[in-house]
């Protein structure tokens, strides 16, 4: 395992060296393997586990070529982690959340624009009377993914898509068992989007923490 771990550090260096910039197509298995001093064997188990987490993309009769290293593209693996992590540490999640969404809230008040502002109260108005909680879910990550891309930050954007997770979960639990799930959602959706129309930042970030927190509110109200 060292000797694997050594044979990724060594392709690291050379990535954030700009030896090997995004796209670039890696040199053959043997030279390469000559080049840093590395066997063949150990080369490739580096390769393998770069590619699981999307620093390097193996193309089958093509060759090894680094990625475009986009944020979103990286933090894929993050989502995929979080997907593993156990029920009770949502809570744990959630509360990155709180700090994270708030924040992104905030920072597109002053960006969004008005176009995006009427696509998201046309998508609280069609949401029907009573949806399924699936459509509650779909409808909830929907609407602050759309605030979240608007604040023109792609990490932030792509950490708080890797939460989703867990944090999906929370708000399917939420829409089976607690009451009036749909109008306290609304209600929490439509005071965000008031503070966003209003460019109102502190209002938008406040509203954000209140949405988040009554999530957690509730999970810890569970047995």
């Amino acid at each position: 395992m060292a000797v694997t771990d050594e044979a990724i550090a060594r392709i690291k260096a050379m990535i954030v060296s700009g030896a090997l910039r995004p796209g670039d197509r890696l040199p053959k298995e043997s030279e390469l393997a000559a080049e840093l001093g590395l066997s063949r064997n150990s080369l490739r188990e580096a390769v393998r586990a770069l590619s699981l987490i999307r620093i390097l993309d193996v193309r089958q009769g093509d060759g090894t070529y680094v990625t475009s290293l986009d944020p979103q593209l990286l933090l894929e693996a993050m989502s995929f982690v979080v997907d593993f992590h156990r029920d009770d540490t949502v809570l744990e999640f959630l509360a990155v959340r709180r700090i994270l969404e708030p924040a992104a809230t905030a920072m597109a008040c002053g960006r969004i624009g008005e176009d995006e502002l009427d696509a998201l109260e046309a998508q609280l108005a069609a949401l029907v009377p009573e949806p399924s909680v699936e459509e509650l879910v779909a409808a909830d990550l929907e609407f602050h993914r759309r605030i979240v891309r608007a604040s023109g930050n792609s990490v932030l954007c792509s950490l708080l898509d890797g939460l989703s997770g867990p944090t999906t979960r929370a708000r399917i639990w939420r829409g089976l068992a607690q009451d009036d799930a749909l109008g306290r959602t609304l209600h929490e959706h439509r005071a965000i989007l008031g503070a966003l129309r209003d460019r109102d930042a502190e209002a938008a970030r406040s509203w954000a923490t209140v949405h988040i927190a009554s999530v957690e509110r509730w999970l810890r109200s569970m047995p």
